[in-house]
């Protein structure tokens, strides 16, 4: 007694397995959240704001691209939009003409914390509504899928190469 103890322990009990692996899982990824919150506490706006502004970014960048690569930027783009997409989606709304909306609402006011009210407060701003996320697993996620894009970029790369030779070879 008296005695402050680092150790925790969780005890996880449910109806079947599947239950009790989904618990284990979920409290895992809440650990880990609070770790990542311990090491860097910076905070960014939720609600799929964060996702939706490094879309617009990279389309904005593809735009000043003359290359072909501008099509492969502006398709992360737009796939950067799926997180949105399935907030408005899953809140009831109808996804494509609310991320649109949102989309040019956040370009005509400037404002990267505008984000899907999820919970129908009557505002997007996620600073308004208190809806952060970490910093350090929004910029994990993001290198993960920019990592994700290169390889199969360059599998696509290798591919088109190799076909590029028989084809060619055919011709000779």
């Amino acid at each position: 007694e008296g005695q402050t103890s680092k150790a925790v322990t969780i005890l996880v009990r449910g109806g079947s397995k599947t239950v009790v692996d989904e618990a284990k899982r979920s409290i895992h990824d809440a650990l880990c959240v609070a770790r990542n919150m311990v090491v860097n506490n910076l905070i960014i706006p939720g609600g799929g704001a964060t996702e939706l502004n490094a879309s617009i970014a990279v389309f904005d960048e593809a735009e000043k691209i003359g290359t072909a690569e501008q099509y492969a930027m502006k398709s992360f783009a737009e796939a950067l939009e799926v997180i949105p997409i399935s907030l408005a989606e899953n809140s009831g709304y109808s996804p494509i003409d609310y991320v649109g909306n949102l989309k040019a609402k956040q370009i005509s006011e400037k404002n990267p914390s505008l984000g899907v009210d999820c919970l129908r407060k009557g505002t997007n701003d996620m600073l308004v509504q208190n809806v952060y996320e970490s910093a350090k697993s929004k910029m994990q996620q993001l290198q993960l899928a920019t990592q994700v894009v290169k390889m199969i970029l360059k599998i696509d790369d290798v591919i088109a190469s190799t076909e590029y030779a028989v084809s060619y070879t055919h011709l000779t």
